[in-house]
């Protein structure tokens, strides 16, 4: 079940890398096609707001990626919950606010990897 887990944290944090390259570098160009219920005439003015929030989005995958480092098992597991704790939360809050895509694309993983670690 770890190994999975582990797995998994890989996978998450390389799609929140993805998201770190999307709304920093790429929002303008590639975020129409992505988000295509957002207005596109707004993804200009909100190139700042959307870097800032990939900003966020490296850490989490810096944390997660992190966790696999640390030698300790005890420390590595409660760094990983912690980190897979903030994705999940973050994607509910998303799928509440945002698209209901969210919860599957972001906080499933994250907690299913929870729940691994858990058992």
């Amino acid at each position: 079940m770890i190994v999975i887990g582990k797995v998994l944290i890989v996978i998450i944090a390389l799609l929140h890398c993805y998201f770190l390259i999307l709304e920093m570098f790429l929002w303008t160009t590639r975020g129409p096609k992505v988000f295509r219920n957002f207005p596109k005439d707004l993804f200009e003015p909100t190139k700042t707001l959307a870097a800032n929030q990939g900003l966020y989005n490296g850490f989490l995958a810096a944390g997660l990626l992190w966790s696999l480092f640390i030698s300790d098992e005890i420390w590595q597991k409660n760094v990983a919950l912690f980190f897979l704790g903030c994705v999940a939360v973050a994607g509910i809050y998303g799928a509440l606010t945002a698209s209901k895509k969210i919860f599957y694309i972001q906080a499933l993983p994250a907690i299913v990897a929870i729940v691994l670690f858990l058992v």
